[in-house]
């Protein structure tokens, strides 16, 4: 079982993050640094409470956060690091804190993707002021649409549940000393994902599973490239992904649009937020442009059957090799 000293359940993962920013008073004039290699919400909550996000590009490794980029990018109105862990795989909590500490920055981590994952024997969410999670219907347990924000500050907490209400004082009744949001969970939502709690040591044992039968089924294709996992590191494996370089001799779409043909749903990894047009920017990031150009996800859902993953890997492994 995963505890943390202060939980507030919320709408979604999205309402989370632009919630913990909100109580941590960030706001205009104020930057934060998250990857560009991330999913839209990872900048768009930056942009609801009036900050400006900054961008970071990901370690060539294990493609997360690059704490030596995220030094180049911090200014004086960097007020937050915003590191997410990607596919289930932490970032590099320990040095980014560092340089948090350094600077006087907050910490607030996006482990939408990465319930259940540990770094250090620690759980994610844990390790900055303020972690997040999403319970999105793909997620590893789902209320359709919903989130939580974990925090070890009993104050800070305090604050949370206040602004997720409207801002109404909680000891005087439809009194609201600040502009607050409507960001519940719904009493029907925390039941569906207290059931689903019930099942998450199924539920990871699989996804682990998935993420060990691709790695041993495609790990000998040339061009194929897996996240690399780092010291002291337990994912939750929650999606599969690889890069299909240019040693396969195919393209990512190339195989993309082969395994639609076989009956095989993928998706293309994210665009870097910087290239779209709300967050544009014309700096270039060489790690995240390669994952975007080169990232594929595979199948991933814990009701994903041996059988069924057998076929992807046969399919993938005669595509690459031309036969087929």
């Amino acid at each position: 079982m995963i505890a943390f000293d202060s939980s507030v359940a919320v709408s979604s993962g999205t309402a989370a993050l632009t919630l913990s920013m909100a109580a941590l008073g960030i706001g205009p004039g104020n930057e934060v640094i998250v990857p560009t290699f991330s999913f839209a919400a990872t900048a768009n909550t930056v942009c609801h409470v009036g900050a400006t996000p900054t961008f970071a590009d990901s370690d060539p490794t294990h493609w997360c956060m690059d704490p030596d980029d995220l030094r180049r990018r911090i200014t004086p109105r960097t007020r937050a690091i915003m590191p997410v862990h990607l596919y289930g795989h932490p970032a590099e909590m320990s040095t980014i804190i560092e340089i948090a500490r350094e600077r006087n920055l907050r910490v607030i981590e996006n482990a939408a993707e990465a319930l259940g994952s540990r770094y250090n024997g620690r759980p994610v969410g844990c390790l900055g002021d303020v972690g997040i999670f999403s319970f999105f219907g793909n997620k590893l347990i789902t209320t359709g649409e919903g989130g939580m924000v974990v925090t070890n500050d009993q104050v800070l907490a305090e604050r949370l549940r206040m602004l997720r209400d409207h801002g109404m004082d909680p000891r005087r009744p439809y009194w609201h000393p600040e502009v607050g949001y409507n960001f519940r969970l719904t009493n029907l939502q925390a039941a569906l994902g207290l059931a689903q709690l019930e099942q998450i040591d199924e539920f990871l044992v699989r996804k682990r599973e998935i993420d060990y039968r691709y790695r041993k089924g495609l790990g000998d294709l040339p061009g194929i490239v897996f996240q690399q996992v780092a010291p002291g590191v337990e994912s939750s494996c929650w999606l599969f992904a690889l890069l299909i370089g240019p040693e396969s001799g195919i393209t990512r779409d190339h195989l993309q649009d082969a395994l639609l043909d076989r009956g095989i749903d993928s998706r293309r990894a994210a665009y870097e937020i910087h290239t779209m047009p709300p967050h544009y920017s014309a700096q270039y990031y060489p790690v995240a442009a390669r994952l975007s150009d080169e990232g594929l996800h595979l199948p991933s859902a814990v009701s994903l059957t041996d059988v069924d993953q057998e076929y992807v890997v046969s399919c993938i492994r005669k595509i690459v090799r031309g036969e087929g």
